[in-house]
């Protein structure tokens, strides 16, 4: 069980102005789902908070938004802390962080790495990593509990990603231990202690410098592998990627791949098995495995929240929203919104998939989705046919606001495959 972090050195009552929530309450973190509910009922779909941000917890709302080009980052948003120092010129953004052209011309280039074909061909390679690391939690449970996280949620992520971008096998502890770490790099500064907020930067430099080593391999010795590929393009006299650009991109994917991907693959687990009925029909229908990822994704979401800014005059459902304004999308409540979905708070693996949120929309929606839900896929249907059980009702979850990371999910293993 992780101890809650202490409360950052700030105004409580100014954090609470600024977000519809409490980010630092225990409850919360747990299960965040009931206070989404209470705001809609007391609030509604869009409005603003005391402190003057707009929270938007409508699908529709969000899902505009976030397609909208009126909105975006901007020059100072509310997560310019998280930008990496940069002596010779602008602090270095991560991909995720940009605003057009310069996110349009990164993501183009890594986008490549990530079509449907590309996923057809790891999906072999991605059941059999599964499968082996499924069989090892098996022998370590020995029946009795195994810590799913670590056994298998956190490292199968790299095993595909490697595949991807060739990381050598030393690095593989060495990302998984410092994604931890960073697991609250995408949180706003200011719900942040000052001993949180050395630990991300530590993490996030760690990774960066991980990433560097790589990048020297690769000049020296280029492979068929997306590393090499960023690379090159970064060789092409700079036009096309900066040195900054590079190395920003580099640990936006280490993080997202090691880190990001496990998230979402633990709250799959956990709302699967904490669901007999829903095992039961999973069981009973093995095809409809993308279908039952859909809706685990939705029902908890890894992506909670979504900071933008106004970069124009806009309008956000009844409310007239002046440039500059912050806005706080609430993508787990969005991905409940009554509006969209019949009986939200309920998990139904046959409900008909529509779109969720769980990855975002429009030009920051993420660029490996299709290898994460993949790798999902994989997951929950060896551990289904292992005949893997929660160990405990409600493990603990890191105290995270935009990604909602499970720290440890004990298990056992019932019923041989």
């Amino acid at each position: 069980m992780t101890e809650a972090p202490e409360a950052p050195v700030v105004d409580l009552d100014i954090i609470k102005q600024l977000l519809p929530f409490d980010p630092f309450d225990e409850d919360f973190h747990r299960d965040p789902y009931p206070t989404y509910r209470k705001i809609r009922e007391e609030n509604g779909q869009v409005f603003r908070t005391p402190g003057g941000t707009v929270a938007v917890l409508s699908h529709q709302v969000a899902s505009e938004i976030l397609k909208d080009p009126r909105f975006g980052w901007g020059e100072n948003p509310p997560i310019a802390d998280q930008f990496v120092p940069n002596p010779d010129g602008p602090p270095g953004r991560p991909l995720i962080f940009m605003d057009p052209p310069d996110h349009t011309r990164i993501r183009t280039l890594v986008s490549k790495a990530f079509t449907p074909r590309t996923v057809q061909r790891l999906r072999g390679r991605t059941e059999q990593f599964a499968a082996e690391l499924v069989a090892k939690a098996r022998e370590q449970a020995a029946g009795g509990t195994v810590d799913l996280m670590d056994a298998l949620l956190r490292p199968l992520p790299g095993l595909v990603l490697s595949e991807l971008m060739d990381i050598p096998e030393r690095y593989h502890p060495v990302f998984i231990a410092l994604a931890k770490e960073s697991g609250r790099g995408l949180d706003p500064g200011f719900t942040l202690s000052p001993e949180e907020k050395v630990i991300r930067d530590e993490a996030r430099d760690g990774i960066i410098a991980a990433g560097a080593e790589m990048v020297e391999e690769r000049k020296a010795r280029p492979g068929d592998d997306l590393v090499s590929e960023l690379v090159a393009a970064r060789g092409e006299g700079g036009d096309r990627l900066s040195e900054m650009e590079l190395s920003m991109t580099l640990m936006n994917l280490l993080a997202a791949g090691f880190n990001a991907t496990a998230a979402m693959m633990g709250n799959c687990v956990l709302s699967l098995f904490g669901h007999g009925d829903q095992v039961k029909w999973f069981l009973d229908n093995p095809s409809q495995v993308q279908n039952s990822v859909e809706e685990l994704l939705r029902y908890d979401s890894p992506l909670q929240l979504v900071p933008r800014t106004a970069l124009q005059d806009a309008q956000v459902g009844d409310l007239q929203v002046p440039v500059g304004t912050d806005l706080s999308l609430v993508l787990g409540a969005a991905n409940r919104d009554p509006e969209v979905y019949d009986d939200p708070d309920r998990l139904d693996l046959s409900r008909p998939a529509q779109r969720n949120l769980g990855f975002g929309h429009g030009i920051h929606f993420c660029v490996a989705a299709p290898i994460a839900r993949m790798t999902a896929q994989a997951t929950v249907a060896e551990l289904a046919a292992n005949g893997v059980e929660l160990a405990l009702e409600k493990p603990e979850f890191f105290p995270g606001i935009v990604l909602r990371t499970l720290s440890e999910l004990p298990v056992t293993f019932n019923s041989p495959k």
